[in-house]
């Protein structure tokens, strides 16, 4: 072979060889690496989020003092309104604990919530992820439902020592058991296929015939608690419109998530009290 040509394809055999070689590792090999390769990218990725939040920081530093005051008084107007809402949470706790006992009904597992920034962001078309900055430290596990104020942002799907991967609701990676308010009957819930830049959506199937939703009159999607990971009543969606499906036995639709999943900065992880 001419030098020249050589030269040429040296890179091309260079990468062919390194292809084979990773192809012919062991397995354990491979998860070693990977989770290696990982523990190096997440401290960096975690000093750009304090580097972010610094930057805020001295950002409202160069604010006014009119400036200052102002958000000061909005935030006691926010202060006061849950304040009030802890108020009624309470109440209701109480009497929804007087109604286990009187009717002597088993009580939800506890959970204890964990609160964590969003690190980075992976929202593309066929899998949407967050990286939050907690992780197996702060007692975060496999498969812990996380929160925010809308309803279920989604499950952590792996856990290193100072940070967590969540796969969102609006993947299509993730599948759960979800009901209709005021509906007892199970029904599938599965992401979908999200393009970039627009409204987070997800599937429905299996619901009974005699259910109806309408954008008149659209029908809330919550979690129906079976299968022991998310407790039953949390927020998934809005359910506009159902179709019978092909084989006529029954329903399907789409479901509108919230749209504020696309721009979280904080949400919270449920860890049980007790392991189930």
């Amino acid at each position: 072979m001419p030098p020249e040509r050589f030269d040429t394809t040296r890179p091309f055999i260079t990468l062919g060889v390194l292809i084979l070689v990773w192809l012919l590792l062991p397995t354990v090999v491979k998860r070693w690496s990977k989770i290696s390769f990982y523990e190096l990218q997440a401290p960096v990725e975690v000093s750009a989020s304090y580097l972010r939040e610094l930057q805020d920081y001295w950002s409202w530093r160069s604010r006014s003092k009119t400036d200052i005051y102002n958000a000061y008084q909005d935030l006691a107007g926010v202060a006061a309104q849950y304040a009030h809402a802890a108020e009624e949470n309470a109440t209701l706790r109480n009497e929804v604990q007087k109604l286990e006992n009187l009717l002597r009904l088993p009580t939800f597992s506890a959970y204890r919530t964990e609160a964590a920034r969003v690190v980075t962001r992976d929202l593309n078309a066929w899998w949407q992820r967050l990286t939050i900055r907690k992780g197996s430290r702060h007692g975060i596990t496999v498969g812990a439902p996380v929160i925010f104020a809308g309803g279920v942002v989604g499950r952590v799907s792996e856990v290193h020592p100072h940070t967590a991967v969540v796969d969102m609701i609006s993947s299509n990676r993730l599948r759960l058991a979800a009901s209709f308010d005021g509906d007892d009957r199970p029904v599938s819930f599965q992401g979908g296929i999200n393009p970039p830049l627009s409204r987070p959506e997800a599937t429905v199937e299996f619901v009974p015939l005699d259910l109806y939703a309408t954008p008149a009159q659209p029908q809330a999607l919550i979690t129906s608690g079976l299968g022991g990971v998310f407790p039953r009543g949390l927020r998934l969606g809005t359910v506009t419109q159902l179709e019978p499906s092909p084989d006529g036995l029954f329903k399907s639709g789409r479901v509108r998530l919230d749209p504020r999943l696309n721009k979280l900065t904080e949400v919270a992880v449920l860890i049980p009290l007790e392991p189930l």
